[in-house]
């Protein structure tokens, strides 16, 4: 692999799995570490047409189907625990899921991670999405956060707009409820691409989590949201993913004057 990001706001993407590339991280090099795995939502999601250049075809972004959830959460932890390695004492690791498997997440970091290391279960709240005539409509997702030691980790409290008339115009520290608006169909940064997560989020997070000139990975980054975040906020940042196009397009949303980091 080649030398990973080393100039500041340098951003590039590998095409390979996370178990295998994870390894071949710099030991103790990476400040942040943002994981938006598959949700073993049973699905196969699928890139449109608009994700990819003209006259490509339509390809399958990622299979997002396990035989059960223990086969799941084996996958999900043999490439954590490959990543841990790679953390630097200071840094922090957050895993994006869903109400299938946050309280799973959540166990299994206790164990890689220590219960004592725990930081926050945020809360991605949003208004898109349906409704059910048999339960509360679900509209948001977890990210799960830990510490390697929570008595180091780098954290840089996001200040969001106050909506209480006594602040009114003023800002405050964030709490664990983000609300940040989900990406409609008509949004400008919308690439097309299944599950993309929307800049804002990424850069509360990246901002919050990862010193300036500090180095972010993505295992799982898709379209490259949080490299384009990283890239934006002045850190460096790596992305894997498996699917050629994915990394297409991640490489083509951080810009031809990026060079991209050479395949595994």
């Amino acid at each position: 692999m080649a030398e990973l990001c080393t100039a500041q706001g340098q951003a590039g993407v590998c095409l390979g799995d996370w178990l295998q590339l994870a390894p071949m991280l710099v030991p103790a090099s990476v400040d942040f570490c943002y994981a938006d795995p598959p949700f073993n939502t049973g699905e196969a999601k699928a890139t449109p047409p608009n994700a990819l250049r003209a006259g490509r075809e339509v390809a399958t972004a990622y299979c997002d189907r396990w035989g059960s959830t223990t086969d799941y959460m084996e996958w999900l932890r043999g490439r954590v625990g490959a990543t841990l390695p790679a953390l630097k004492p200071t840094g922090v690791l957050a895993i994006h899921c869903d109400w299938r498997t946050s309280h799973h997440v959540r166990l299994m970091l206790d164990e890689l991670m220590g219960e004592a290391n725990f930081v926050n279960q945020l809360v991605w709240r949003y208004g898109l999405g349906g409704s059910s005539p048999r339960r509360f409509a679900r509209k948001h997702d977890d990210v799960i956060v830990y510490a390697m030691d929570v008595e180091r980790y780098f954290f840089e409290p996001p200040m969001v707009a106050a909506t209480s008339q006594r602040m009114r115009g003023r800002m405050k520290k964030s709490t664990d409820v983000l609300d940040v608006p989900s990406l409609n169909n008509m949004a400008r940064e919308r690439t097309g691409y299944p599950t993309q997560k929307p800049v804002a989020l990424l850069e509360l997070l990246v901002g919050a989590f990862a010193p300036a000139g500090g180095l972010v990975l993505d295992p799982c980054c898709g379209s490259g949201t949080t490299l384009v975040a990283a890239k934006g906020l002045g850190r460096r940042a790596i992305g894997f993913d498996m699917n050629p196009r994915a990394v297409e397009l991640a490489r083509k949303r951080l810009g031809e004057q990026v060079e991209p980091l050479a395949e595994a």
